[in-house]
């Protein structure tokens, strides 16, 4: 077993694409909220309609980062500019915060409807490192990530949460800022020398690395592993299993 408690204390885990497969999911709300704001924006200003592309786009401005930062980040690839607005925008509002709240709107929708998959590799991972007496969250850039936990029925296996909601709440920046792993482990009152963060997206191992982290394990489901090193992963897996 890779993760030793003679070594380690915690390992802290992101949640999409590491502990449920809900990145199709996101992918696809994100296409569809950006889509139709960009086809209504390319009808009322006369120019070219230039989709929201999953495979270009998504990775490099959306994943693993805070809902309004993802927005933030792919309109400003267009060269878009829309005021930031407020968490109480409704759906129907051009701002940064509505069409984040859109995209939330329809993720929520699917996972009512459809559910949520889960890696087995990384639960039984989880199951395992607690067996061994290491402490156990989740860290993630979702404000969905309770009701997805719950929805999976993992929530037990985790010391605590750090997710979107708490993030605004105390204001702490999103990845590739590690202070969300920094107080996954404050909260956990272990060392990030004793600490494993496991990630799948460039911004999380980047913040795990910028955190100090003893180990990051990086899981690559699209052939990113070279991407994975480059930015702080020590490992890189394709499932979490294989460190058993």
């Amino acid at each position: 077993m890779l993760i030793s408690p003679k070594t380690y204390d915690a390992v802290l885990f992101d949640l999409d694409g590491v502990l449920t497969m809900t990145m199709k999911i996101h992918a696809a709300c994100w296409k569809t909220m950006f889509d139709d704001f960009l086809k209504r924006r390319a009808e009322r200003n006369g120019g070219p309609f230039r989709p929201f592309d999953v495979a270009n786009d998504y990775k490099p401005y959306v994943d693993g980062k805070l809902r309004y930062d993802g927005v933030r980040s792919f309109l400003a690839s267009r060269g878009i500019s829309l005021p930031e607005g407020t968490p109480n925008d409704s759906v129907d509002q051009e701002t940064i915060c509505g069409l984040g709240n859109r995209k939330d709107r329809l993720v929520n929708d699917i996972i009512a409807t459809e559910g949520v998959e889960v890696l087995n590799g990384s639960i039984e991972v989880a199951h395992r490192v607690r067996q061994d007496g290491l402490k156990t969250a989740v860290v993630s850039a979702s404000k969905n990530c309770q009701k997805i936990l719950a929805a999976a029925g993992i929530r037990d296996l985790f010391d605590c949460v750090i997710d979107g909601t708490v993030a605004s709440q105390l204001g702490l920046p999103g990845k590739p800022a590690p202070d969300t792993f920094l107080e996954a482990a404050r909260l956990l009152d272990v060392d990030p020398s004793r600490a494993v963060v496991v990630e799948d997206a460039v911004s999380g191992v980047q913040a795990g690395r910028a955190g100090r982290f003893a180990l990051v394990i990086g899981i690559d489901h699209h052939g990113d592993k070279q991407a994975l090193i480059d930015h702080g992963a020590d490992i890189v897996v394709e499932d979490l299993s294989e460190i058993l």
